[in-house]
């Protein structure tokens, strides 16, 4: 076999990923597991890389919004060549499952391998994009690769709002050729993505007492796939918050159920895997509303059965509320839930198999006095992505809703003549005897922002396999993680 690492990993179950090959790149990531990094609260991780500066004696620079670069000065050889940028960020998407006791800024990722791939016990793995990180500092401390001038850019709070590329500060970076480390398809090679925007809708939490006269229950959905808003919307994967509206919708119809609470997803780049709703039925109605939950339960999984072959939706008792939603609010958040479009909203003409617009309904929750819905919309054309934006305020509006946009963000429109594009073709060619996939990605990039303020720079995009991003099943393939190496060894070292 080409490599056989994962067959090591499988027959040992005694292995850290420290032992893994490239040993130096597994070391630094299991070093990298092991410092919190939520979005937004980098300040260990920006700590962690300053160090990591100092004890290498490399010079290094941040900028006031915490941003980071580390430089290192080419190789005999090689100093006349155009520096190259080296581009991760440094915050995790932060998810665990409900009976996961976890503390994310403060505990370390427990990390295991299992058979071909590495992944986290009950929690995101933070590869996304901590591996781009590791091979990074890997690049930088290496004696044996040979290299230009290097400048490793860890940007912070790339996965809630971008804000580290949209205020990297001035003259943070002087090189020609930019290689972002954040993509998750080992032999395919990214020159665009999405550019995206979020809408939150804003519904007065208007209540009234709970019916005296009602019985009132739980009812969970959980065990979906959830997964990238981006990379993962066509994948046909379920939302958790459109099942729970379907449920409670179905309830109200048939029994006069009563809304009293309702909590689904968590974050705006992911597609929502558990929603959580109690609300109440006439006492006389409850056998026959336990029934038709069990079995709509049964006919929803039913639905996504291909798919979604953990989803469970489950029905327990709860204690009375002092509060339910008023008539008015119960059907005004229906409406927004069930009419608010989420999934792939249209393909690519102009790049087969690519989406090219999506939208997603992220979360939904109760705060105070209202109830805040989030949704986030992509698409490579910028039209389009407007279009989308209307039509999940339409949906809105109509629900009695109050609509704020974000500022949004450009896509990464694509170059296939550059010259980075065809070193990193030809060197993956020259290591693998075969030629790598050229695409675009509807999740979003920072290199679009990059080249907003660096219109010079010629980009691209690689890295190892990764799967379920954003979700507790998030895991990095073994064997790819060399591949990704070697490449980014080979295009460094080779590019003019």
């Amino acid at each position: 076999m080409a490599n056989d690492q994962w067959l090591i990993a499988k027959k040992n179950i005694d292995m850290t990923i420290r032992d893994l090959q490239p040993k130096l790149v597994w070391e630094i990531f299991d070093d990298i597991t092991r410092v919190p990094r939520p979005s937004k609260r980098e300040e260990k991780i920006g700590k962690f890389l300053v160090d990591f500066a100092k004890s290498h004696n490399l010079e290094y620079q941040s900028d006031a919004i915490g941003n980071i670069v580390i430089r290192k000065a080419a190789t005999a050889g090689f100093e006349e060549r155009p520096t190259v940028i080296l581009q991760a960020h440094t915050d995790m998407v932060c998810e665990k499952n409900s009976d996961k006791v976890f503390d994310f800024d403060n505990d370390a990722i427990q990390t295991y391998i299992d058979g071909e791939w590495v992944k986290a016990d009950g929690t995101t793995l933070g590869a996304d994009d901590g591996i781009g990180i590791a091979a990074a500092l890997a690049m930088l401390i290496d004696e044996s690769v040979e290299h230009p001038a290097i400048e490793a850019l860890f940007t912070v709070d790339e996965e809630t709002g971008l804000t580290g590329a949209f205020n990297l500060g001035e003259g943070m970076v002087q090189g020609k050729y930019l290689i972002n480390l954040d993509s998750e398809d080992e032999g395919e090679v990214f020159i665009g993505c999405a550019g995206g925007v979020d809408t939150l809708a804003y519904l007065p939490l208007a209540t009234e007492a709970a019916p005296s006269d009602y019985l009132y229950y739980k009812v969970s959905v959980s065990g979906l796939l959830g997964g990238h808003s981006g990379d993962d919307i066509d994948k046909g994967h379920a939302n958790s918050n459109k099942w729970a509206a379907r449920i409670v919708e179905r309830s109200a119809r048939l029994f006069g159920a009563r809304l009293s609470h309702f909590d689904g997803g968590n974050l705006r780049n992911a597609i929502p895997r558990e929603a959580f709703v109690v609300l109440g039925v006439p006492s006389s109605k409850a056998t026959e509303f336990e029934s038709d939950v069990k079995a709509f339960g049964e006919a929803l999984c039913a639905e996504f059965a291909i798919v979604e072959k953990g989803a469970k939706v489950e029905l327990s008792k709860a204690e009375k509320p002092a509060d339910v939603l008023s008539e008015a609010t119960q059907r005004n958040l229906l409406l927004a839930l069930l009419s608010v479009p989420s999934g792939v909203l249209a393909m690519s003409a102009a790049m087969p198999g690519l989406v090219e617009t999506s939208t997603n309904l992220a979360s939904v929750k109760f705060l105070d006095d209202k109830i805040v819905i989030t949704t986030s919309q992509r698409s490579s054309v910028e039209s389009a992505k407007e279009y989308a934006k209307l039509q999940v305020e339409s949906a809105f509006v109509a629900a009695g809703c109050e609509v704020v946009h974000s500022d949004g963000y450009p896509g990464w429109a694509p170059n296939p003549n550059s010259t980075l594009l065809e070193c990193t073709k030809r060197a993956y060619n020259k290591l693998f005897g075969t030629e790598p996939k050229v695409r675009a990605i509807h999740a979003g990039l920072e290199c679009g922002l990059f080249l907003e303020k660096y219109p010079h720079l010629e980009m691209v995009s690689f890295g190892p396999t990764l799967r379920g991003v954003h979700s507790p099943d998030e895991r990095l393939e073994i064997a790819t993680v060399d591949k990704f190496w070697k490449l980014l060894v080979e295009v460094v070292g080779t590019i003019r």
